[in-house]
């Protein structure tokens, strides 16, 4: 007789990774967690918050600013505000209440402060106007026909310092200088070519200049009360001795 074997069918030991039949004891897939942001209101409430406290720092330094130019040009003598005004008015070549960087320069200069180019552009940076806008405070256009003849040619805007803003700047430069560097500018004022000592011919050119009526013997009497090393002159510390007393 035939016996008919019948094989067992091959069977696989791999599950399936996908689909329903996926093993329920299987490592469950890694799960991620968004990270939690600050709401919206929020983040805008902390914004609002941070802009209004810029705003009240900058009032702040906006008034002590102030405060300090109100009380350096009440500090200043009647002589002092005086000396800023002929200092002003003499560079001001075209007598319209602004001065350029030219006339600032020399200006600063005749009242003993020498600065260089880049500390005068940046006074003019920080505290001018420009030359457009200082024609538009001083002659605005009344029509459009002139405003319009005014716009067909538009020459390169420099920046100016009207006479209020140097005052100012003025006043809290000479409040801060130091009693011996007036003292020592005065002396280079008597002491013509830079020789160190006041001599007699000095003090006869000044006197001529400010209109002063000393005869020789009263010049000369001046040096002698003051010549400590009796070199018939008057040196630099002698002068800065008589005026500190």
């Amino acid at each position: 007789s035939t016996y008919t074997t019948t094989q067992p069918m091959a069977t696989s030991s791999h599950q399936p990774r996908y689909g329903l039949n996926r093993p329920a004891n299987g490592p469950s897939a890694p799960t991620f967690s968004t990270p939690a942001f600050p709401s919206a209101p929020k983040n805008a409430q902390r914004l609002e918050s941070e802009r209004l406290e810029r705003e009240r720092l900058a009032r702040e330094s906006r008034l002590a600013s102030s405060a300090m130019d109100a009380q350096a040009l009440a500090a200043l003598s009647e002589e002092q505000r005086e000396e800023i005004s002929e200092a002003f008015n003499l560079f001001d070549l075209d007598k319209d209440g602004y001065i350029d960087y030219h006339e600032l320069k020399v200006a600063m200069k005749a009242l003993g402060f020498d600065l260089p180019k880049h500390e005068i552009l940046q006074i003019l940076q920080t505290h001018g106007t420009t030359s457009s806008q200082a024609q538009g405070q001083k002659q605005p256009a009344r029509d459009s026909a002139r405003a319009a003849a005014q716009a067909a040619f538009v020459p390169p805007a420099r920046p100016l310092l009207g006479f209020q803003t140097f005052q100012t700047l003025m006043a809290q430069r000479i409040m801060a200088r130091n009693p011996e560097d007036e003292i020592l500018r005065a002396f280079e004022l008597f002491d013509e070519g830079g020789k160190g000592r006041i001599t007699l011919q000095d003090l006869q050119r000044v006197a001529r200049e400010l209109g002063e009526t000393l005869g020789n013997d009263e010049l000369v009497a001046m040096i002698e009360e003051f010549d400590m090393d009796g070199d018939n002159a008057i040196s630099r510390e002698e002068f800065v001795g008589i005026c500190l007393g």
